[in-house]
C-alpha cells in the first residue's frame, strides 16, 4: 500500500507563489513515483486540516515565515504527523539570519560582519560605512533586501515606508564583493558547488532566482580545488551546526581578489521549481528529480 503524502504549499507569507510553483512540481514527481498524493494550500486552519486528513508523512514545501521558521514543524509534531526538512529548532535557527551566523562562526566557519538595527534607524542613518547590505533578519527569497552602494550619500530611506512587507528588524552586514555559490547538502553529503550569474550582471534578486533566464548556473563552479573543495566542506557543517535535517542549501560569497570565502545562510526549505539550485545539483549528481522527491518521502520523520 502506497504512502499517502500531504504536499504542503502556499501559506501565507511573502514567498506564496514561490512555495505553490514548488510545491505543484513535487507533488507531480511524487505521484508519478507512487505515493497517493493530497494537495494541501496551507491556511491558518491547517492543524484541523491535516488532523482530518491524517496523511503518513508531510512533505513541507513552505517557504517563509510560518513555514519554514518552526511553526509548521511543531503543528506536525504535536499531531505526530512525520515530515521532511529540518524540525523545530533548526528551522527557527536557520531561518534567524543572525543567530544561525553566530552558531556557524562558533564552529570554524567565516561569516559577515553585521549588526541587527530596526529598519527605522536604518532609513535614519548609515548604520555602517558603505557598502554595505541590508536584508531582513527572518526572511528570504532575497526579498526586502537594498545594497547601499559605495559612495551613497544618504540611508535607505524606504525602509521606513509604512507599507514596508519585511518586518522590524533588519541585518545590514558589510558587502561582499564577488562571486555567488551555492552548495546543497542532501542527508549527510555535500553535492556540487554552483555558480550564480544573473542574465544583467545585478545582484541575484527574487526575479533572477525565479523568472526563466533570469540567472545563469555554471556547475559545476570554476573554482580551484582548495576553494570547491571549501565551499562543501562549510556547507555540510553548517547543516550540521544548525541541526538541519533532509535537504539544505548553503549561499556563499567568494571575494577572489582577495581569497576571501564567506558563508550567507542557510536555507531549511530550499526551492524546488524548474529554476531551483537544489534539483539540478541533485541531477548533476546522478539524482532524478523523482528520486529526490521519494528520498524526502522516505526520509521524514517526526523528532528532527
Amino acid at each position: 500500500m502506497s504512502k499517502h503524502v500531504a504536499v504542503l504549499m502556499g501559506g501565507w507569507s511573502a514567498e506564496r507563489e514561490v512555495s505553490l510553483n514548488s510545491g505543484g512540481q513535487i507533488a507531480t514527481a511524487a505521484e508519478a513515483a507512487g505515493f497517493e498524493i493530497t494537495r494541501v494550500d496551507v491556511q491558518r486552519d491547517i492543524a484541523e486540516v491535516l488532523a482530518k486528513l491524517r496523511p503518513d508523512v508531510a512533505l513541507n514545501c513552505l517557504h517563509g515565515p510560518w513555514g519554514e521558521d518552526g511553526c509548521i514543524q511543531g503543528v506536525l509534531e504535536i499531531l505526530k504527523i512525520p515530515y521532511t526538512h529540518s524540525g523545530v529548532l533548526a528551522s527557527a535557527l536557520a531561518m534567524h539570519k543572525a543567530r544561525a551566523k553566530a552558531v556557524v562562526a562558533a564552529a570554524g566557519v567565516a561569516v559577515a560582519d553585521g549588526v541587527v538595527v530596526s529598519r527605522f534607524e536604518a532609513a535614519k542613518r548609515h548604520v555602517r560605512q558603505p557598502p554595505y547590505v541590508i536584508k531582513p533578519v527572518d526572511d528570504g527569497s532575497s526579498i526586502g533586501i537594498v545594497i547601499v552602494k559605495h559612495g551613497r550619500t544618504h540611508p535607505p530611506q524606504e525602509l521606513a515606508r509604512e507599507d514596508w512587507p519585511c518586518g522590524e528588524w533588519m541585518l545590514a552586514e558589510e558587502f561582499i564583493p564577488g562571486r555567488e555559490l551555492t552548495c546543497a547538502v542532501l542527508g549527510d553529503r555535500a553535492l556540487d558547488v554552483i555558480e550564480i550569474t544573473t542574465s544583467t550582471g545585478e545582484f541575484y534578486d527574487y526575479d533572477a532566482k525565479y523568472a526563466p533566464g533570469g540567472s545563469i548556473h555554471i556547475l559545476p563552479a570554476p573554482l580551484k580545488p582548495k576553494i570547491y573543495q571549501q565551499v562543501q566542506q562549510w556547507a555540510l557543517t553548517a547543516h550540521q551546526a544548525i541541526g538541519c535535517r533532509g535537504v539544505s542549501r548553503s549561499d556563499f560569497r567568494y571575494d577572489e581578489a582577495n581569497e576571501r570565502l564567506i558563508w550567507l545562510e542557510v536555507n531549511t526549505q530550499p526551492g524546488m521549481t524548474a529554476t531551483s539550485l537544489v534539483p539540478e545539483l541533485a541531477a548533476h549528481a546522478g539524482i532524478a528529480f523523482g528520486e529526490l522527491v521519494r528520498w524526502m518521502v522516505e526520509d521524514a520523520s517526526c523528532d528532527r
